[in-house]
């Protein structure tokens, strides 16, 4: 392994490539062992979870997982990450296998949309909840990172957590004709077609963000075409899952966000039957720009206006100073 170095916590974190991060180290890598849940247990990842990014303060309050949405690249979320660090959360970013830094989608092929939810965001908790076992854990999920919480993955010893532009992504509910079409073109004929011709999804040529495993987009495809999304897929057992969670719940939503409508929204947050659920809903002039949509909440220009909100319930649902 490589020489560790030192970070702004305080700890070690093992060097690795790509490029550092803010806090000064990373967590590897692309090239380690896939996670498991829970077996074989020797095959985990030592020490960390699918390619990491590690924002942390010398003596932080609370630790933060940011679970990612689909196809959507780790830095992203890097400013979100930072303006959390500056409030005094140690945070977590990462890219799911198969996706950005964490290897190859053609080399991953057969990875699933479940995979993700099931094995990576669990062992990504694990690592953080091991490394500040000392702080209350709290977690953001956005869109299928939000998917993954709500299915109650990641969420031992979780506080609560707070999902973004988290919905059910059944193409026929988008309103817009226009949008409805572009998104049913590239599920049902383009990424399925990519999928088993080249055995990855060209992601950035669709417009979908990052190249992913053709297995994730036919899982992805599928579910899409049902009115319940995966609780119509018998084989998640989703609305056992999501009836276990307890914890405390904020569901945020973007009002001119394509996709991701209040209904959508809802078609999960509803299952969450036995938890305590909260709900905000942000137009562009809340955060005085013109436009947020799917991913615009984690960019800095709405961020500058939506973040504080954010920490404060992250910080009461931890139990901490805001």
């Amino acid at each position: 392994m490589p020489e560790p170095v030192r970070d702004r916590s305080g700890s070690n974190v093992p060097a690795a490539t790509p490029a550092e991060n803010q806090s000064g180290g990373n967590v590897p890598g692309p090239n380690q062992p896939a996670p498991g849940r829970p077996t074989p247990a020797a095959a985990r990842p030592e020490p960390a979870p699918p390619t990491s990014a590690e924002h942390a303060p010398n003596h932080p309050k609370a630790a933060v997982v940011i679970h990612p949405a689909t196809a959507v690249p780790e830095r992203l979320y890097n400013g979100f990450a930072e303006y959390l660090a500056g409030e005094g959360f140690a945070v977590l970013t990462y890219d799911y296998r198969g996706t950005g830094a964490s290897g190859a989608a053609k080399e991953n092929r057969r990875l699933r949309m479940r995979d993700w939810m099931d094995d990576d965001v669990p062992a990504t908790a694990e690592w953080m909840r091991e490394r500040f076992a000392h702080l209350p854990q709290v977690a953001v999920g956005h869109s299928l990172g939000g998917h993954a919480l709500a299915l109650n993955n990641g969420t031992e010893g979780l506080q609560g957590f707070m999902t973004v532009a988290s919905h059910a992504g059944v193409s026929a509910a988008i309103p817009n004709r226009t949008e409805r079409a572009r998104v049913e073109l590239i599920l049902r004929v383009l990424g399925p077609g990519a999928a088993r011709l080249l055995g990855y999804v060209p992601g950035r040529k669709l417009g979908l963000g990052e190249d992913m495993p053709a297995a994730a987009m036919l899982e992805w495809s599928k579910w899409s075409r049902t009115p319940g999304y995966f609780f119509d897929d018998p084989t998640m057992h989703a609305r056992e899952r999501t009836a276990q969670v307890r914890t405390k719940v904020l569901c945020v939503g973007l009002d001119d966000d394509p996709w991701a409508t209040p209904e959508q929204i809802g078609v999960i947050s509803r299952q969450l039957v036995n938890a305590k659920v909260q709900t905000r809903t942000y137009a562009p002039a809340d955060a005085g720009v013109t436009a947020i949509g799917h991913m615009g909440y984690f960019r800095r220009g709405p961020g500058a206006v939506l973040w504080p909100e954010a920490a404060a319930w992250l910080a009461a649902t931890a139990g901490v100073a805001a």
